[in-house]
């Protein structure tokens, strides 16, 4: 273990252990409003397509689990294998497709590319084929794109991980959480380690360049015996990236995890250890802490930019990433985008979803198009979770404003929790310390100027919106 790591007390733990958000986005979702539809979403595609030489990534959400998993907290239609429930949905996908591609005549090449779910190996492998067959028929791979796949070891085959790597996919994410059977069985996912060994083994016989393992602490009947097993485990398999995520338990917002036993949960001070027994033994085997919540080996390219600094690492909804493509677009039932600074997100029903494509409309629900506040609030975050550093002064030159005075109240507020160690404050620079990304969450939530609000109260909600930082 690291020197800073001891300094994990008790009391820091209490004190910094509260709700709050991830920052897949700033302002968080909970800001999307319906105000922005379908005709603000156009206009932002038309300004993205005037830059025709920008490259731009895309996320594609396929839905369906054959079951649903007891920790899920993702956007999931669950639908028994053969029930044709995919027959429908590419349909309505292959039109949002073309919708999206005639609004972008000029700006088709793409640089990341990146289908999650749900289980996107619910497909069938002549469904993979139809829809990049119609992706392809409208947008170009550029060189050296990054295509990445969310899959789940206990439905994918090998005839789909070939044709995947054949129309040229490159990254593999595999869900596991956790090899401990009690704790598999606790969560309804049972999937022995053969299985995910058995993936990994055929990826890369096909050539994926980068294998990434997801695990989870924070899961009923968890132990630091039995996640160090798991951690053994899954190094052994020696994956490229690892994802250690906070169980983010939230029943009262979703009705899956009412299944699982609430006194099996691990208290606070068991889950800071867990991350703590994750964080040491993958450090020891050689990874680097990538972010909040990521490791990657040396020669992984988010290592190497992490080393380089600059911004090159970068963080969207698709993960942390080192591709230059500031404008997303989402496709797919739920998805978000972020295009020319805004924002948008697609019918998370289905019924809608559909109904908006059979008018011809692009099925936006809501979104959020950023002001000047919320885009420096957006990078000083950004910089927070990407490389624990950040250069005020770069950020006061990029925004108009003088840093150390329009922050005034943040960098108060921060300075208590530097106080702490978490975090060093000097002209020009912020920086997290090692105890410091422990909680990074906390030192990002100093920035963000809807938090108050989004905490306060709600009669008609049972618990926080935002899952504990720890």
């Amino acid at each position: 273990m690291t020197a800073a790591l001891p300094l994990v007390t008790a009391e820091i733990v209490a004190r910094y252990d509260r709700p709050g958000p991830r920052y897949t986005s700033y302002p968080t979702a909970i800001e999307f409003h319906d105000g922005f539809r379908e005709r603000d979403y156009r206009a932002r595609l038309a300004e993205a397509n005037a830059l025709a030489g920008e490259p731009i990534s895309v996320y594609t959400h396929i839905p369906f689990c054959a079951e649903r998993c007891g920790f899920c907290a993702c956007h999931v239609i669950a639908s028994p294998l053969g029930t044709r429930v995919t027959e429908p949905y590419l349909e309505h996908l292959f039109r949002e497709i073309e919708l999206v591609a005639a609004a972008l005549p000029d700006r088709r090449r793409v640089a990341q590319y990146h289908w999650g779910g749900g289980t996107p190996t619910y497909l069938s492998v002549a469904e993979i084929h139809a829809l990049l067959d119609r992706f392809e028929r409208h947008f170009t791979f550029l060189p050296g794109a990054e295509l990445a796949i969310e899959v789940d070891p206990r439905v994918t085959t090998a005839a789909q991980l070939q044709a995947l790597r054949a129309r040229g996919f490159n990254r593999l994410s595999l869900g596991v959480q956790d090899l401990d059977p009690v704790v598999q069985e606790a969560i309804g996912r049972v999937q022995p380690q053969a299985q995910t060994a058995a993936i990994m083994d055929e990826a890369r016989r096909l050539g994926f360049r980068g294998v990434n393992v997801d695990l989870i602490y924070g899961l009923p009947h968890q132990s630091v015996a039995s996640f160090a097993a798991t951690l053994e485990g899954i190094v052994a398999l020696r994956p490229d990236r690892l994802a250690i995520y906070s169980f983010a338990y939230l029943p009262w917002l979703k009705g899956n995890q009412k299944r699982l036993e609430e006194s099996g949960l691990p208290d606070r001070q068991e889950k800071i250890r867990l991350l703590l027994e994750a964080r040491e033994r993958l450090l020891a085997a050689g990874y680097r802490a990538i972010g909040m919540d990521h490791f990657a080996l040396p020669d992984d390219e988010l290592a190497i930019a992490l080393e380089q600094g600059g911004g090159r690492l970068k963080r969207n909804f698709m993960g942390y990433t080192v591709q230059d493509a500031p404008d997303q677009i989402g496709l797919g039932v739920s998805a978000i985008g972020l295009v020319r600074g805004a924002y948008a997100q697609n019918h998370k029903k289905l019924s809608d979803y559909y109904e908006a494509l059979d008018a011809g409309r692009l099925p936006i629900e809501r979104g959020y198009a950023l002001n000047p506040d919320d885009r420096a609030r957006a990078d000083v975050i950004q910089a927070l979770m990407c490389e624990f550093d950040v250069d005020t002064a770069a950020i006061g030159r990029r925004h108009g404003l003088v840093f150390d005075e329009y922050f005034a109240a943040e960098l108060k507020e921060l300075g208590a929790l530097a106080g702490e160690g978490l975090a060093t404050v000097e002209p020009g620079r912020i920086r997290v310390t090692e105890l410091g990304q422990l909680f990074v969450r906390n030192l990002a939530m100093c920035f963000d100027r809807y938090l108050a609000a989004a905490q306060r109260p709600d009669a008609h909600r049972k618990g926080p919106r935002f899952s504990r930082t720890v």
